[in-house]
């Protein structure tokens, strides 16, 4: 797997490529004169590897296993060998810095867990920074002490600095998941919890999407409610009279919202409901904009404008959700388990 990640590089960029022990990868031909090597463990690799595939300067990113005792672990025998999971980040330091990838790590994981990661348990999900040489040592414990003078947590950082083993490239399926399988990426991340803790923390700062990759993969009608708190036209959109089966999940996250089992319709135009799927994916705040006080709903994880919620709906609730078609992605009842939301469909059975 290392040589298949050499072999790409060399046909991606053009150059090649010597790992060496302090981490430096040696490059010929154009291109940086010394690409750096970064060894990070966050938890769920899945969701440690985008974060970083995205950044400019980074070159490539490996899931896999290391600081075991064993050689050439898989999936089913790593943990039980000592491994942890990591990524293996190939950068250029003229581009993105050793202490630029560190602040992007600490905004990825929960720092004061040493025994796992959200709702991943155990030694195999734990967090570690496996540093190459020296330097990499000293700016590690300088960033993490950082952190800790932030005050950002109130529990002490936990996270260790070790030096690195040898890494070991997990098996092709999981290379690039975020990519292969969105949906279930997404899914995974925000019920993990994951996202939800982030967004505690950090705000805005622990957001999974960008403003450009919302703009790229939202339609301006998507986005301007969504992200602007928009409102879409009343009896001309997508879903208002939608009478199929199946469930509604956020445009942006894909975090499962509502069922069509509590779909109903209330004359106003807009798919409305009587109550969420998952309570705790729905968020209610205060709006008091158009001189009245309404009740505001957004997605948890993607912090998605929904619509509202008003006390004049059906039994047994008496609640209406009244929710924009373009805040939703609608998956039929027959494609849940397709989809990577089949433990819904009992819904329908």
């Amino acid at each position: 797997m290392k040589l298949l990640l050499l072999l790409t590089l060399f046909v991606l960029f053009g150059w090649g490529m010597t790992m060496l022990a302090s981490g430096r990868v040696a490059v010929n031909g154009p291109g940086p004169a010394n690409a750096a090597k970064a060894t990070l463990a966050g938890g769920c690799f899945w969701c440690l590897e985008k974060p970083f595939a995205q950044l400019d300067g980074v070159l490539g990113v490996t899931v896999g296993y290391t600081g075991g005792r064993s050689t050439n672990p898989t999936y089913e025998d790593y943990a039980a060998a000592g491994h942890i999971e990591a990524v293996e980040i190939v950068f250029d330091p003229q581009r993105i810095s050793y202490p630029e990838l560190l602040d992007v790590f600490w905004r990825q994981i929960d720092p004061t867990d040493p025994d796992g990661q959200f709702a991943d348990r155990g030694r195999a999900y734990s967090t570690a920074i496996f540093y190459h040489d020296e330097e990499q040592r000293q700016l590690a414990e300088k960033s993490k002490e950082a952190l800790a003078q932030r005050g950002v947590f109130t529990k002490p950082i936990v996270t260790p600095i070790v030096p690195a083993q040898t890494f070991y490239p997990a098996e092709e399926y999981h290379q690039a998941y975020y990519r292969k399988n969105p949906l279930r990426y997404k899914f995974y991340r925000a019920g993990s919890g994951r996202d939800r803790f982030l967004a505690e923390v950090w705000g805005t700062e622990g957001k999974t999407w960008s403003e450009r990759e919302l703009r790229e993969r939202l339609t301006p009608l998507q986005y301007r409610v969504t992200q602007q708190d928009g409102t879409e036209p009343a009896f001309a959109n997508e879903y208002w009279d939608n009478k199929r089966e199946g469930i509604y999940v956020d445009i942006v996250s894909g975090e499962p919202l509502f069922s069509s089992r509590d779909k109903y319709d209330s004359g106003t135009g807009w798919p409305s409901f009587s109550r969420p799927l998952v309570k705790e994916n729905i968020v209610e705040r205060k709006d008091r904009r158009l001189f009245q006080v309404r009740t505001e709903v957004r997605s948890r994880q993607a912090d998605s404008h929904l619509g509202h919620v008003f006390p004049d709906g059906p039994p047994p609730t008496g609640l209406r959700y009244c929710i924009n078609s373009a805040a939703l992605r609608f998956i039929p009842r027959e494609e849940l388990a397709a989809a990577g939301y089949g433990e819904f469909s009992h819904l329908f059975e």
